[in-house]
């Protein structure tokens, strides 16, 4: 038997999908008068989230892909912006604004290509944030820049054994 509440929580998660997140944050509070749960709470909290990552660096938006796109997409929209914002093979006279976004689409690969960082990041959370990581959400967390150095030449390495 469904009640109010899961058919706005049922509603909310279909804005999600669609990235319509005022309204399903709308939802939620409003499913929240119905009833409190923990279920609505973490609902709240994870659109809050992504609505504060709006304003932030979007690695789907930066290689043009969609939220559902599978790794293969991901390296083909990786390869196609790399060539075409690489700071050495920009034609514009923006040098600055191609090295800004090369780092970005860098990290976007980065990100994206990684199921943890991944997860995290459609969790509402920038796994590659400075400051994000600094307000605990990773204390192994490290920055990204895709010219090497820069983190006192810590490495990590993870084995994947089928």
């Amino acid at each position: 038997q469904m009640n109010d509440a899961d058919a706005l929580i049922n509603r909310a998660e279909a804005y999600i999908v669609d990235e319509l997140y005022d309204l399903a944050l709308k939802d939620y509070e409003k499913a929240h008068e119905y009833e409190e749960s923990q279920r609505i709470h973490d609902g709240i909290k994870r659109i809050q989230k992504l609505i504060k990552q709006v304003k932030k660096r979007d690695y789907y938006k930066i290689l043009t892909i969609r939220r559902s796109a599978n790794k293969a997409e991901i390296l083909r929209a990786y390869r196609k912006h790399a060539i075409k914002w690489h700071p050495d093979k920009y034609e514009g006279e923006d040098k600055k604004k191609a090295e800004k976004m090369f780092i970005d689409i860098a990290a976007a690969k980065e990100v994206l290509t990684d199921p943890e960082k991944r997860a995290r990041f459609d969790n509402g959370e920038d796994p590659l944030d400075a400051e994000e990581q600094a307000q605990g959400f990773n204390p192994f967390g490290q920055g990204f820049n895709p010219f090497g150095g820069g983190n006192g030449g810590s490495y990590s390495f993870r084995f994947h054994f089928n």
